[in-house]
């Protein structure tokens, strides 16, 4: 449930770091892609920094990646897409039991630890970075809704990074009110935050599951190909329109090691000179994908109007949604 101090907030205004919000910090008819893939869990406990982050084992030694692309379309901070790369997780002296915390998520801190967190706006790696300590940054993006997939593919330098790719999962018929938390590290610090999010649900487990994960070249994601990752998903979902609440609180604690690190982490110089620019860099091209017209900043009530279009053609079941360029390359969300 969403804290009622966040409810409590509603209709003040804030001014982070130069950001305007309106609170709650929200979104609005975004559509979003899940993808999960098992993992090999001793492999990715050594991504996860410090001694209190574990990977989730959901049986024997596999855990879970879990890919997310929001194309937030109305936002405070105008709209963009955000590509999530992050490995299942929980919070604690020592790892978790197998399965245990999915059921018990407070008590083991449930989460994912964001591995990777490309952006299409400057102004969101102004706020998600230098605010709650996400690893954003800028990067080619785009999110295609077809009659029968879903996709993204996030380019960096020219190079590819990833591509996800899924099977549309039928229709989304699950009315759905979950809470997640995100583990970052940034500033030689843990940071936990929050997020709400509701809307219909549509998704497949198991065999029944379709998706095409691409790893590119881009030194980025190079760690990524030494996860022993599945190459079939064990589960894909699909809001054809969400809306969600990121929390104004959140928490940190210093990151230990051994010893003294010899190395600086990142730290605010790399967004102490950030402007609030919403212009999206060029859409993905590496790797023959086919790029659409360049990023368009739509309105409000533009993008609720082709968001209420395809809930239309849906609940028709005449799908034709082959997504046009100008919505394949819209997004939002702080």
């Amino acid at each position: 449930m969403m804290p009622r101090r966040i409810k409590q907030q509603t209709g003040r205004f804030s001014k982070v770091d130069g950001i305007p919000y309106e609170l709650p910090i929200n979104s609005r008819s975004s559509p979003a892609l899940m993808a999960a893939f098992t993992l090999d869990v001793r492999k990715a406990a050594q991504l996860l920094p410090g001694n209190e982050v574990h990977p989730l084992r959901l049986w024997g030694n596999k855990g879970a990646l879990l890919v997310t692309v929001i194309d937030y379309r109305d936002t405070d901070i105008g709209p963009y897409i955000e590509f999530s790369v992050a490995i299942a997780c929980t919070h604690g002296r020592k790892p978790a039991p197998p399965v245990l915390p999915l059921l018990f998520q407070k008590h083991y801190g449930l989460g994912q630890y964001v591995v990777d967190l490309p952006v299409s706006s400057e102004i969101s790696v102004k706020g998600g970075k230098g605010i709650w300590g996400m690893p954003k940054h800028q990067a080619n993006l785009d999110f295609r809704i077809g009659e029968r997939t879903i996709s993204s593919q996030y380019d960096q330098d020219g190079k590819l990074a990833v591509r996800i790719e899924i099977d549309r999962p039928g229709k989304a018929w699950l009315p759905l009110r979950a809470s997640g938390a995100n583990y970052c590290q940034f500033r030689g610090m843990l940071m936990k935050s929050f997020i709400y999010f509701r809307g219909k649900f549509a998704f497949c487990l198991g065999k029944k599951a379709s998706a095409r994960l691409t790893l590119g070249d881009h030194p980025r994601v190079q760690p990524l190909k030494q996860l022993g990752l599945a190459s079939k998903p064990f589960f894909v979902g699909f809001f054809p329109q969400s809306s969600g609440v990121l929390d104004d609180h959140f928490e940190a604690w210093f990151l230990s090691h051994p010893q003294l690190p010899e190395s600086q982490p990142e730290g605010l110089e790399s967004v102490v000179g950030l402007g609030l620019s919403q212009k999206w860099l060029a859409p993905p091209s590496a790797e023959d994908r086919q790029p659409t017209v360049a990023p368009l900043l739509p309105s409000a009530m533009g993008a609720l109007e082709q968001v209420d279009a395809l809930e239309e053609r849906e609940s028709s079941e005449q799908r034709r949604v082959d997504a046009p360029a100008d919505d394949a390359s819209q997004g939002a969300h702080p």
